[in-house]
């Protein structure tokens, strides 16, 4: 009899503490979770990534200035260990969208890359479909290095020429109708909704008009929307603000060290596609999923 009470008692001891610690893991403080990470990721219908501009992860995570920034963390996956790759910026939107810099070191335009692989290319070349919206962009296919409050450097993209014009449009074209997405979307605020030139509150209510519908959407749609930021504000660390939220998302936040090629990896995995440059070395994000 005693021997039994003491089995039991070390068996519950035991699951307690596995419980703290996949809670302490996930983020989930106060429910445990012990599910095991997905096996893959899912097949999204669309994925739609919205990237931001210089600022640390201090200045958005907790920020009476990023209300929505927030919300959306509480939503769906919080990264807290997410990093750019380099300074300044024209590097990070190439290396994410193509797994390189491709020797880029500043934001010199134009940057011609010719016919080297990207994720545009991966997605049309599997039929899948790819589009980048830019505000403030003067017209759909713009070659132009600048137009008003628009940056080609913020559009990696039209560097490839293998990506054909009409995947570069203007971000007024985002459909209303979130079923006529392409499979997957990036969006380039301009140079003020980014936060480059104006605040953080001006940034945040941005992505609350304009993309707060299409978040609530994809829960219930099989579609994701990542939320990120180029880079920090200069510092050698680089941390940024990373949010997945989505259809199979697990509410929660996540610890694990991700950067833009990790992103980029778990893009490809969602359509089967190969890890392009150095994305090739990172494992795609499976533990978010539920």
């Amino acid at each position: 009899m005693v021997r039994t009470r003491i089995a039991v008692a070390l068996a519950a001891v035991a699951l307690t503490t596995a419980g703290v610690a996949t809670a302490v893991a996930t983020g989930h403080g106060s429910a445990v979770d012990v599910r095991p990470a997905a096996a893959s990721v899912p097949q999204f219908d669309h994925i739609v990534l919205v990237m931001f501009e210089n600022k640390k992860y201090s200045s958005i995570n907790g920020s009476s200035s990023a209300p929505y920034f927030n919300s959306l963390a509480s939503q769906g996956a919080k990264f807290t260990q997410s990093f750019a790759i380099t300074h300044p910026s024209q590097p990070n939107y190439v290396a994410l969208f193509s797994g390189s810099p491709q020797g880029i070191v500043d934001d010199t335009c134009p940057a011609n890359l010719g016919s080297k692989a990207n994720l545009g290319q991966q997605l049309i070349g599997a039929s899948r479909t790819f589009k980048g919206y830019s505000e403030a962009m003067p017209s759909d296919g713009y070659t132009g290095c600048s137009s008003g409050t628009y940056r080609r450097k913020h559009n990696s993209w039209v560097d490839f020429s293998n990506v054909p014009a009409s995947s570069n449009v203007r971000y007024s074209t985002f459909p209303s109708d979130f079923t006529q997405l392409p499979t997957v979307a990036f969006v380039t605020p301009d140079m003020c909704d980014d936060m480059h030139d104006c605040s953080i509150g001006t940034g945040d209510t941005w992505l609350k008009a304009h993309l707060d519908g299409y978040a609530q959407w994809a829960k219930a749609h099989n579609s994701l929307l990542i939320v990120t930021f180029d880079e920090d504000s200069g510092t050698s660390v680089n941390q940024i603000f990373t949010v997945f939220v989505g259809a199979s998302v697990k509410v929660g936040t996540y610890n694990e060290s991700i950067n833009h090629y990790t992103v980029l990896r778990t893009i490809e995995a969602s359509y089967g596609l190969p890890g392009l440059g150095n994305a090739a070395s990172k494992s795609p994000i499976l533990d978010v999923w539920q």
